[in-house]
């Protein structure tokens, strides 16, 4: 088999898993369920793993599979082709590599559930279209695959739909991302109309041979691709359906927020770099959408009880400084910290959910403690996690969080202001990961139920492959320049930046141990049911924070009350009523008409005489008063 049909096959496995998992359901067992879906899961994983070492060696190499033909739009051919480039690359292994291991996981984490083989076809497709997405030879595919997403992540996040909740959160994620999926398909319209291809190469080549620099049209292209891009990966001011979305089993959490979903927009931009180039203007937009989430997210997460949405507002601030490393022309930095993430945010999210599943699904951080001792290894995986989070030095995130604050203070479409404030955010995501570790790893247990010790090694294993990646997965390094051609600037920038870069985290734990450490005999109690109260009253802080900065509310007062109040309103639906008189009047004339066509030759003839003399009448009338008036001028 040679590299070419490798890659062909790769997103075949979880497809023919998922079409087994759907077709056979309940009458598999655990096993045979498990078998299929983390099976096909290991041959895409082990097809990447081999792609990647064949990249490593011949970092130049691009293979394009063409499968068939898909259909004609016009002249234009529409292939079922994959195309594999050192970008691509990275995100098949995340994708395979860290969905592999989630899979893995979730087969202990799901096996009790009635559910199970319905769950692990809907883990293997969501993977199958995030395949396609990333691998996509055109717009179309790639467009194929980012709707996959979509429609997946409804699935997953409602998987227990019976919890009306559930069901609610799985809408709102549906509905926002359809808000840029609408921006991304114009974009992608307008895109082909000016171009005349959909191949992704020849596209970004056409538009620099058609466009200059801060070209319009450019301009407002890759200004629709922002908005499929923030929504996709949840940022400003798309962001609120990505901490609800936690109303999914953890293990989709994991996906969704390490290696799918939410890289969705970053590699949209990243992979349509070419045409962003043309337009410093979209860049700085984007970075300042990466860094007003970035702050946004962090200051939330520091007013969360529950330890998934802590981790959900940490994954919309860590794809903050990726959006800020790509406005600001870092693409290479923003890929790395992408894969980075995936290793760290995936290993936070599963020992989370280990704890949750220990201490008979309680997610509430202030109702844990003490962990430490109770769970020591699973406790030594999540700090391991949080020290990657806050760019500890020598993790696997102080590389690629370091190379990101490295390119901003310089850059032509970022500047000093976007530097301070990813030092600022890197200050904040300390503060908050550090609250979080202190509450619910140190002092005393605050549970009411006994904790149930984690020994499942199918839980284990993916852990510690993970905690291994989140230490040391900085040094995996595949050279991009190729595809992102460094840009060219003076660098002066002073030479305290690195040391205050690098302190930053540090002072971070301080503040979060002078605010948040348990102490003896403290009473540590959840603050947002001490402040239920007074929610009403008047301003508070924590309950601000805790509602993600009030833009669900806003968002309430905006649009859903206006939109339901004109559904009320129209109840009747004007347009159904337009509709129901139209069939009325011809229904009507139908009746009168019918009636009329009896076959009775007298009453034929009598009508006829009857028209004659209307029409008569009318003629003559018309003629008299065109006469009278004539006289009159």
């Amino acid at each position: 088999m040679d590299n070419i049909q490798i890659l062909a096959y790769l997103p075949f496995y979880p497809l023919i898993s998922f079409l087994l998992l759907v077709l056979l359901g309940k009458r598999l067992s655990w096993l045979m369920a498990t078998i299929l879906s983390v099976g096909a899961m290991a041959l895409s994983a082990l097809s990447s793993a081999y792609l990647l070492q064949v990249a490593m060696l011949t970092p130049d190499t691009i293979l394009t599979a063409h499968l068939w033909q898909w259909f004609k739009l016009g002249d234009v051919a529409v292939n079922f082709a994959l195309h594999l480039d050192s970008l691509s690359m990275v995100m098949i292994s995340v994708v395979s590599g860290v969905g592999f291991l989630i899979h893995a996981y979730a087969a202990a984490y799901m096996k009790d559930d009635e559910n199970y083989s319905r769950f692990m076809a809907y883990m293997n497709l969501f993977i199958v279209a995030m395949l396609l997405l990333v691998l996509a030879d055109n717009l179309v595919l790639l467009y194929l695959g980012w709707e996959g997403v979509g429609l997946c992540s409804f699935l997953l996040i409602g998987f227990w739909y019976q919890d009306p909740e559930n069901a609610v959160a799985a809408k709102k994620a549906f509905i926002v991302t359809r808000v840029g999926d609408t921006f991304l398909a114009i974009g992608l319209f307008l895109l082909f109309r000016e171009t005349g291809s959909l191949t992704i190469d020849d596209v970004t080549a056409l538009a620099h041979s058609n466009y200059l620099v801060e070209n319009d049209m450019a301009f407002w292209i890759c200004l629709l691709l922002v908005g499929g891009a923030v929504g996709k990966s949840a940022q400003l001011p798309l962001q609120t359906w990505l901490p609800d979305a936690m109303a999914g089993p953890t293990p989709v959490s994991a996906l969704i927020h390490a290696a799918t979903m939410v890289t969705a927009g970053v590699y949209l931009i990243a992979r349509m770099q070419g045409l962003f180039m043309l337009t410093p203007e979209v860049m700085t937009i984007v970075a300042w959408i990466g860094a007003l989430t970035l702050l946004l997210a962090g200051l939330a997460a520091l007013g969360q009880s529950d330890i998934k949405r802590v981790l959900a507002y940490s994954t919309m601030s860590q794809i903050g400084y990726m959006m800020l490393a790509l406005g600001a022309g870092a693409f290479s930095a923003g890929v790395m910290h992408l894969m980075t993430h995936a290793f760290f945010k995936a290993l936070l999210f599963l020992t989370a959910g280990s704890i949750i599943l220990a201490l008979h699904h309680q997610q509430n951080m202030f109702k844990m403690g003490g962990l430490l001792k109770k769970l020591p290894l699973i406790s030594v995986l999540f700090f391991i996690g949080i020290a990657a989070l806050i760019a500890f030095p020598g993790t696997s995130g102080f590389v690629s969080k370091e190379a990101i604050l490295a390119e901003l203070y310089s850059s032509a479409t970022a500047g000093p202001v976007f530097w301070w404030i990813g030092v600022i955010g890197a200050l904040i995501t300390s503060i908050y990961s550090f609250r979080m570790l202190f509450i619910t790893f140190f002092g005393e247990y605050r549970g009411n139920e006994s904790v149930h010790p984690v020994t499942d090694k199918l839980q284990l294993i993916p852990l510690i492959i993970l905690a291994l990646l989140a230490l040391v997965g900085g040094l995996i390094t595949l050279d991009l320049t190729a595809l992102f051609p460094t840009i060219s600037i003076i660098n002066n920038d002073p030479a305290w930046l690195h040391t205050i870069a690098i302190a930053t985290p540090f002072v971070g734990i301080v503040i979060a141990y002078v605010g948040y450490f348990p102490k003896t005999g403290q009473d540590i109690s959840d603050p947002s049911e001490n402040i239920s109260a007074a929610v009403g009253s008047g301003v508070n802080l924590y309950s601000f924070l805790q509602r993600g900065l009030g833009f669900d509310t806003l968002y309430t007062y905006m649009l859903v009350k206006p939109f339901v109040f004109i559904s009320k309103l129209n109840k009747n639906d004007i347009i159904d009523q337009i509709v129901h008189g139209i069939r009325w009047n011809v229904q009507t004339w139908h009746e009168v008409f019918k009636a009329s066509q009896n076959g009775q030759l007298r009453w034929y003839g009598a009508m006829i005489g009857v028209g004659v003399v209307l029409l008569l009448a009318i003629v003559l009338f018309s003629a008299n008063v065109f006469n009278a008036g004539g006289g009159a001028l």
